[in-house]
């Protein structure tokens, strides 16, 4: 199962705090962990996963593994800068998007397009015409996010 986590490249502690419980849970789930490689959202899950002994791979905007966070097993250099995140979605079975700034919300967007889940922590709304549209199912913690997440693999 791999699951990938999306979200701000900067982020304050608190989302940082939700992300690291996300890829704590993701890892203890026996998932791997795919994301964008870098800071922020990224980092944070990654460092979960690692702390719970889990596989993480990063796909990196960079033409070049040294730009990717500490905490990545597999860095994969794509050059592609945010092309790269049609990789990310690619690579993932389900998505998991927390908070978020427009990168993740072309993740968001291409995910959608390929008709993957996304579970969402305080992250986008979508309205049409003035009404909300149900796009993303959310989750009110990282726990019941990776549960959602992997309930949809199954």
């Amino acid at each position: 199962m791999y699951i990938g986590v999306i979200g701000s490249g900067q982020c304050d502690s608190e989302m940082a705090e939700i992300a690291y419980k996300v890829g704590k849970n993701v890892a203890q789930k026996g998932a791997i962990l795919i994301c964008g490689g870098l800071g922020g959202v990224m980092e944070a899950a990654c460092k979960g996963a690692k702390d719970a002994g889990g596989l993480t791979v990063g796909i990196l905007p960079s033409k070049t593994r040294k730009y990717a966070n500490p905490f990545v097993d597999v860095a994969i250099p794509t050059g592609m800068a945010e092309a790269r995140n049609a990789l990310v979605v690619g690579a993932s079975d389900v998505i998991i998007a927390i908070g978020g700034a427009f990168g993740t919300l072309s993740e968001i967007g291409l995910a959608l397009k390929t008709g993957k889940l996304i579970v969402g922590i305080d992250t986008w709304e979508f309205s049409k015409k003035g009404k909300l549209v149900e796009t993303i199912i959310l989750a009110k913690n990282p726990a019941e996010a990776v549960e959602r997440a992997l309930h949809s693999i199954r």
